[in-house]
């Protein structure tokens, strides 16, 4: 395939190594054709440290404009639950055209933090009254149009969402414009995979959204669905978020959220476990040894109050994970990953917990392991930079106060607990720079049309 363009990097992560003094051939599908020692004459220089982009394995975009707006108690226990009823009043008036512009300057934010690619979580489907639009995937194309306006990679989810909770309960009048019925959904996924498969930096799969919200025998149908239409197609699902989750599960099904599910499919390495919160020794043990991806989003997890995911003994048992930004409290890889870490510190009162000794760095190793396992829950050829892989890089600035004389085995440390939010100068996606010198083309009118709607929604 024709080469496109050449990237000369003095310091890259190619692969799992740091590696100095080499050039990238990008070919004109947006893919990295070959890696070479030395720089090329005709090399464009990267002015920086090459690393991968990651990918944001969780995400509800309009939840964006609603952060802030719930940081005050509500009743004497509040939780997740009560947060829920704020955010249900929050979502009553959103448009379609509020839908692109919020989930546009969420995209942003992401390329600017260092997400490359999303799997976008979307449940709001229809109209404030509960009745679908005309074009059942009105608000489907809101996602992917915003997601085309800004240049990141998408993987949509679209949520089947039917019941308010197990046994079949009737949803919520405010949950209206989340309710699916098995058939209803299936002519979305098929609508959305004919405009989906057009684009090379797009992918489609499904999110039922919980085992509370969808039954046994709806889960039989969608997957197989899904898979028909393609074998990889990613599939999402919150699962043991809470403990009154887990507690109604064990009264419905008899078995714990994660047991029930393990014990009743096979899931690959395409699924992602959203929270995966509250396991118990056996789950985690089974959890870890399949070929699940479990979905963490620690800053939105702190947030809400669900608990903190038992991640040393998950990863020490040879378990996969990838970092979501959710409710998007927080839109910053970088702090992320560094609450990953603290919450376990805090927990074991010690320090430098999620590394091995292959990989002594917690930086390097928590980037990395994030990284090439949210590739696998997008079912999209990125998560590092290697011969083959799609060209998702970002650059970080290596004159940062708190990078600059760093060695290279400590530039990821530094940049993850050093630095607030994660240096970066560049974002490439697909062979192409979205964002130079910390700007994108479109900035100023992205966050015009957020300031606006955000103006109208919080009245």
């Amino acid at each position: 395939m024709t080469i496109k363009s050449k990237l000369y990097a003095e310091t890259a992560l190619i692969g799992n190594q740091w590696q100095k003094d080499i050039t990238l051939n990008i070919n004109s599908a947006g893919y990295i054709e070959s890696i070479e020692t030395g720089r090329d004459s005709q090399a464009e220089n990267v002015d920086g440290i090459l690393i991968p982009g990651m990918v944001n394995c969780h995400s509800h975009a309009f939840q964006r404009a609603f952060a802030g707006f719930s940081e005050y108690r509500a009743n004497p226990s509040d939780s997740f639950w009560s947060w829920r009823d704020i955010m249900y009043r929050f979502v009553t008036n959103m448009t379609p055209n509020d839908a692109y512009v919020v989930a546009r300057y969420l995209y942003l934010e992401m390329l600017k933090a260092g997400y490359t690619a999303v799997a976008e979580f979307h449940y709001l489907h229809h109209q404030s009254n509960g009745q679908p639009y005309d074009d059942i995937a009105e608000m489907s194309h809101q996602i992917i149009g915003a997601a085309e306006s800004t240049g990141i990679g998408l993987t949509l989810l679209p949520v089947l969402y039917t019941y308010a909770g197990f046994g079949h309960q009737s949803p919520r009048q405010q949950q209206g414009r989340f309710i699916h019925q098995t058939e209803q959904y299936c002519t979305l996924v098929e609508k959305l995979s004919l405009l989906i498969q057009k684009n090379k930096t797009m992918k489609l799969g499904i999110a039922p959204h919980s085992l509370r919200a969808v039954s046994q025998e709806q889960l039989n149908e969608v997957i197989p669905y899904i898979r028909k239409l393609d074998p990889q197609s990613p599939i999402h699902i919150h699962i043991a978020e809470q403990q009154q989750e887990v507690n109604d599960c064990v009264a419905h099904y008899g078995q714990r959220p994660v047991e029930w599910l393990l014990n009743n499919f096979n899931p690959d390495q395409n699924w992602c476990l959203i929270h995966a919160t509250h396991l118990n020794d056996e789950e985690i043990r089974k959890l870890s040894q399949s070929e699940a991806v479990a979905g963490i989003c620690p800053t939105t997890e702190a947030n809400l109050g669900d608990g903190i995911f038992p991640t040393q003994q998950f990863l020490a048992q040879g378990g996969s994970l990838s970092i979501g930004s959710d409710s998007h409290i927080a839109v910053n890889v970088a702090d992320e990953l560094r609450t990953l870490e603290y919450a376990q510190r805090l927990i074991k009162q010690q320090r430098s917990i999620l590394c091995d000794d292959q990989q002594t760095s917690v930086g390097t190793y928590l980037y990395r392991h994030a990284a090439q396992n949210g590739a696998l829950t997008i079912n999209q050829n990125v998560g590092e930079i290697a011969v083959g892989k799609r060209a998702d890089f970002i650059v970080l600035d290596p004159n940062h106060p708190n990078l600059y004389a760093k060695p290279v085995e400590r530039i990821l440390d530094a940049a993850i607990f050093a630095c607030e939010k994660l240096p970066i100068k560049n974002v490439m996606v697909s062979g192409k720079w979205q964002v130079r010198q910390g700007h994108h083309d479109d900035e100023n009118q992205i966050i015009d049309d957020y300031l606006a709607v955000l103006k109208k929604l919080g009245q």
